[in-house]
């Protein structure tokens, strides 16, 4: 996947995105997709070495099974410049009627999933605001994110070490 997402941008691109991340290492890849008319699949693909990776959308079933004993985390969506968030464990989920289903009994996130149109998972590993940080960003079919989980963080705003160790883990796989 990443060889297609690097033959898809072009170098003049590849040069401009990558001007704008070190130039403004403040901007989101949102802002910069937007501002270059590209995908933030694109825009993320050509972050530096160790900052981004891909899993194998094969490896999808089992991710999803797996985050919902990391604990809390948090969710993002955004929708037409509008961002939701939540904050607390991701949920399980299980296939249905299309979608993959989160299940969450009382509060909590709810929603339905079409696995099918993700075409990319991407473990970024990027500062954001001054802080590491470490996201999950699942892409859709036109490169678009759907959504994002970031790993959770304690009172104190200090990255859950457990989780962090973990992503690491997956990143490492995902690397090879």
């Amino acid at each position: 996947m990443e060889k297609v997402i690097a033959e898809q941008v072009t170098d003049e691109i590849k040069l401009a995105i990558r001007s704008m991340l070190n130039d403004r290492p403040e901007l989101m890849a949102g802002q910069i997709a937007a501002e270059l008319a590209v995908t933030e699949l694109e825009v993320v693909s050509q972050l530096p070495e160790g900052q981004f990776s891909l899993l194998d959308l094969s490896e999808k079933d089992s991710l999803l099974e797996e985050l919902p004993t990391w604990g809390a985390m948090t969710t993002i969506i955004s929708v037409s410049g509008s961002i939701f968030e939540f904050k607390g464990a991701f949920p399980k989920g299980k296939y249905a009627h299309g979608y993959y289903n989160l299940i969450t009994k009382g509060e909590g996130l709810h929603g339905h999933l079409k696995l099918d149109d993700v075409s990319a998972i991407a473990l970024l590993s990027r500062p954001f605001r001054g802080q590491e940080s470490h996201a999950f960003n699942f892409f859709g079919a036109k490169g678009e994110v759907v959504f994002k989980i970031y790993l959770g963080r304690d009172k104190k705003r200090v990255l859950i070490p457990e989780q962090v160790s973990r992503f690491k883990a997956l990143k490492q796989l995902s690397a090879v």
